[in-house]
């Protein structure tokens, strides 16, 4: 019997995997980097290691400092999670040679499945091996890992090489393999898996369907158990296709089979060789426990000969710590607090608490918020309303737009696929602001500390107070007034006017309005992100026209070929690639004209805003520019 379980992950996954060990009685060993020293995953296990290395990002890929904690902390088994290596043979080998118990698929299957390319020759296919006009538009896809790193699409042939070296650096990042491989790209497409758990005695279970199609970068988004709208007779037929794949390899294990649903045929994408991160909608809608289930079929045990039955439907939506109006440029910086209402079949998976730092290291995942209902319609309703409902407080995530997706037409009668998002991002990310939570805000700053009447109460008749706040790039000036009575505003009846909560009525109706204030001026009001301005502004440091700015913390991985200062470019040129959480991110030319300075190199961190790059416009577009940000 297994009696301590080191996991060789981090964050969210670790910290799921200890709640079902510490319900089973197992105690648990964490690892962790240097960056990841107060992380919660760290704190929640029963003991923890550090992993020595200078780079946190790559300090999850040394698989013999792994073993090495696994055995100083006396760990007998070792589970690897998702990401990272978890799909590596060589780690699994190295596991059990260390005489651990590896609770995955044996290595042969990992190196079977786990590399794309083999697995598709497993299933009869082949990858492009020469890519010509009229095979575009293509995929350009890593061999190893998945969560979309190290994916590129490619519509113009003289865009394969630039898409191939991207890809490459990308994997080799994320998985440290750099291989990829070249597919066609189905448009319009669904991307619906099958969960699979076979054990050693030869029963394979085939859970059900997921839908994985509201993808941002190949990113799943939003997860859903049982996929919906299936033609007759597909979800057998993926279920078939799913067991020869497990049983091709002789798996063992908990595994996913992709496929790209379009036309009413299913296109195998590739097995996955491990726990996914949507699991938790298989395990609302079966009933079990897939992590247990891991533990009992390392030990040996035997699964029942079929699955529990199928009941009700599950969503699972992705927090990230991203903005999605901004190239969904990942965000970092302070989470002051991260609490969900507590509602009946609803569970939330996260690597965080309240206080913790979100770096630029890893993956900015923040939870998993997963919903389970009877029907879709009601699952659907229920995780829109607990994320609607919940205090993010921090960086800017993708909380709004996932409410949004969830209620979006398209979504609700179960039409959308892997494009949804390249057709509705703007209209989703473009959601109006209450016009009255800068108001709420400011009543509560007011009353931070005052008596019944404030220190700014008069006997006499006075001219309002004012503060500014920011919502997006929006700036609003209200205006109070403190009276007899106390608070007033002349925009709406303050009913309620505390530092945690106000109550406004316009229209006879009342609204509630509860408040947190952080430093630096940050300020949440039911969720809506406001910056509050000082009176009297500092003028901004004024920019070069032209000027290339970090959109966000990050390395700066390489300078496109051949640039340097002199060179002509055009707007919309790539001219370097940042890293940021394990991805990179393209940094364009603002405009056309001459690079005048060039401060990025290799190897060299950056903050938000730091200047990269100043590209000179000719004369009259420089002027235009100018006048632009004149006007600003």
């Amino acid at each position: 019997m297994i009696s301590k379980v080191l996991v060789a992950n981090r964050g969210e996954i670790a910290c799921r995997v200890f709640r079902t060990c510490a319900e089973l009685g197992v105690r648990t060993v964490a690892v962790h980097s240097d960056a990841d020293a107060r992380a919660l995953h760290t704190r929640t296990a029963d003991e923890a290691v550090r992993l020595p290395g200078s780079a946190p990002a790559d300090t999850y890929l040394r698989g013999d400092l792994v073993v090495k904690a696994a055995l100083a902390a006396g760990a007998d088994a070792v589970h690897p999670g998702y990401g990272f290596l978890s799909e590596n043979p060589d780690f699994a080998r190295q596991v059990r040679d260390a005489g651990l118990v590896w609770i995955g698929p044996p290595p042969e299957a990992i190196e079977a499945m786990a590399s794309k390319t083999r697995a598709k020759e497993l299933m009869g296919l082949e990858p492009l091996r020469e890519v010509t006009a009229a095979d575009l538009p293509v995929l350009v896809k890593a061999a190893a890992g998945g969560g979309g790193r190290g994916m590129r699409v490619v519509r113009r042939l003289e865009d394969l090489e630039a898409g191939l070296t991207a890809a490459r650096a990308e994997a080799l990042s994320a998985f440290g393999d750099g291989e990829v491989f070249v597919e066609p790209y189905v448009e319009g497409g669904r991307h619906v898996e099958v969960q699979v758990l076979a054990d050693t005695h030869g029963t394979v279970w085939a859970l059900g369907t997921r839908d994985c199609s509201l993808q941002r970068r190949h990113q799943k988004v939003v997860e859903e158990a049982p996929a919906p709208g299936l033609a007759p007779g597909l979800p057998a037929e993926l279920h078939a296709l799913a067991v020869r794949a497990v049983r091709s390899v002789k798996y063992v294990g908990a595994g996913t089979v992709e496929f790209l649903v379009a036309d009413g045929r299913a296109h195998f994408l590739e097995m996955n060789t491990r726990l996914q991160v949507e699991h938790p909608v298989t395990e609302a809608v079966f009933g079990i426990d897939l992590v247990a289930l891991q533990l009992r079929i390392a030990e040996g045990g035997a699964l029942d000969p079929e699955p529990p039955a199928p009941r009700g439907h599950a969503v699972e939506a992705r927090l990230y710590a991203e903005d999605p109006a901004r190239g969904w440029a990942p965000q970092t910086g302070l989470l002051h607090r991260i609490a969900f209402p507590g509602a009946a079949g609803v569970r939330v998976d996260t690597g965080f608490a309240d206080g913790d730092p979100i770096g630029v290291h890893y993956d900015p995942m923040l939870a998993k918020v997963v919903a389970h209902a009877p029907t879709r319609a009601e699952a659907v309703r229920k995780l829109a309303g607990a994320l609607e409902r919940a205090a993010v407080h921090g960086p800017v995530t993708n909380r709004d737009l996932l409410v949004n997706s969830l209620r979006h037409e398209e979504f609700v009668t179960g039409r959308m696929d892997t494009g949804f998002y390249d057709r509705h991002l703007a209209e989703l990310t473009a959601t109006a602001a209450d016009p009255l939570a800068p108001l709420a805000a400011a009543l509560a700053a007011a009353a931070t500390g005052r008596g019944r009447f404030g220190g700014g109460w008069r006997n006499v008749p006075s001219q309002p107070q004012t503060r500014r706040y920011r919502a997006g790039e929006t700036e609003h000036e209200v205006s109070y007034r403190w009276t007899r009575q106390g608070l007033a505003a002349d925009a709406a009846d303050v009913v309620q006017a505390g530092p945690a909560l106000v109550v406004l009525e316009t229209g006879g109706v009342r609204r509630r309005y509860e408040v947190a204030r952080y430093d630096g001026g940050q300020v949440f009001v039911n969720g809506a992100a406001l910056t509050e301005l000082p009176r009297f502004p500092e003028p901004e440091t004024r920019r070069e026209p032209g000027s290339l700015l970090a959109p966000m913390p990050g390395t700066v991985v390489r300078v496109a070929e051949g640039l340097a200062v002199g060179s002509e470019v055009t707007e919309g040129r790539p001219l370097l690639w940042l890293e940021a959480m394990k991805m990179e991110h393209r940094v364009t030319a603002p405009v056309s004209g001459t690079l005048t300075a060039l401060h990025a190199e290799p190897g060299r961190q950056v903050e938000v805003g730091a200047l990269l790059a100043v590209v000179q416009a000719p004369p009259k577009e420089a002027d235009r520019s100018a006048d632009h940000e004149e006007s600003q």
